[in-house]
């Protein structure tokens, strides 16, 4: 197994390599230019050549490359045209809340997808099974920003259920060691604050895990009726074994292959951010800030963004191989 590991580290080095290549040259054919975008409306031509002087910008591409990836080895992006702080300060602050919304989302879509597609497959052609069927259709049609503000205008505004915005209450006193506020609410003792982040989170992680729960039962119901008829299914279900030995040892850990898949790249999905979900709910995470600093052309904070973002998306395929290797043994054999 640790061979497996290894081997698919080894080929992140290449994925990365061509990443950043990509993400120069893309940034370097926006319009405008780094140097445009850090002067903003007072840049004039003179200014334009001080600050691509300054910053090299006037050397050979193969020069600024290797700078840019120096820097990025240190995880030292610059500081942002916008908020004029460093970059990877910006990462600090942004990530766990994107990182935390997508947890949540995940283990909405996770409990009840995978639960609901199995048992959607045992039940074929029942009521439960048209309703999924239908339910994952329309969970795939509505558009994420339209479920959002359907969840927030019924169960915030109308019902009053749940918080309207934000992560919390901002008349909570809690400290925030990690960013994380629900877990920062269990470390520091402070249930009240970790209750609250929680309430702010459930909205926007229904909205935000939606499709992810919708792919998810039709994934698992349509690998499930695969495996259900397959020989040592029935020759288990001959012998007389329990139905839930059959269902662990034999459905599920067979027809979970698929689903990892699917679950990992809709985890790579979003952690790199829920642009729509994150301005419905004012969340800031990462999302958000990637969205204005577009709008902004802030090319510090769009390079180092979606340099780390699209590394995180490589582990996360990582881990998803890590699982394939620990679901069926055959795997990391080959």
């Amino acid at each position: 197994m640790l061979k497996f590991v290894v081997r698919r580290l080894l080929l992140l080095v290449p994925i990365l390599f061509g990443l950043s290549v990509l993400l120069f040259v893309w940034l370097r054919a926006l319009p405008g230019g780094p140097a445009q975008a850090l002067l903003g409306e007072r840049a004039t031509a003179e200014s334009v050549a001080r600050i691509e002087a300054l910053y090299g910008l006037n050397d050979p591409w193969y020069v600024q490359y290797w700078k840019f990836l120096s820097a990025a080895v240190q995880l030292d992006f610059g500081n942002s045209a916008r908020t004029n702080r460093p970059v990877t300060e910006e990462m600090v602050r942004t990530f766990p809340a994107t990182f935390e919304l997508a947890i949540a989302a995940l283990i909405f879509a996770i409990g009840i997808g995978i639960p609901l597609g199995y048992y959607a497959a045992r039940k074929y052609g029942s009521w439960l099974d048209n309703l999924s069927v239908s339910g994952s259709l329309l969970g795939v049609a509505v558009p994420v920003f339209f479920l959002a503000y359907i969840l927030k205008y019924v169960f915030s505004v109308q019902l009053g259920w749940f918080p309207t915005q934000g992560r919390q209450d901002p008349r909570i006193d809690a400290d925030h060691p990690t960013g994380l506020y629900v877990l920062d609410g269990i470390i520091t003792g402070n249930l009240e604050a970790s209750w609250d982040a929680i309430m702010h989170l459930v909205l926007p992680a229904i909205a935000l895990g939606a499709i992810p729960l919708a792919i998810i039962v039709r994934i698992t119901r349509a690998s499930v009726l695969d495996v259900v008829h397959e020989d040592y299914v029935r020759t288990a279900e001959a012998k007389g074994l329990w139905e839930r030995t059959i269902t662990r040892r034999h459905v599920l850990r067979n027809a979970l292959l698929p689903v990892v898949t699917v679950i990992g790249l809709q985890a790579g999905l979003l952690f790199s951010g829920a642009i729509l979900t994150e301005t419905v709910f004012a969340f800031d995470g990462v999302g958000r800030f990637i969205a204005e600093a577009i709008s902004n052309r802030d090319y510090a904070v769009l390079q180092g963004f979606i340099l780390v973002i699209a590394a995180m998306y490589v582990v996360v395929n990582l881990l998803v191989d890590v699982s394939y290797g620990l679901i069926d043994p055959r795997v990391r054999v080959r």
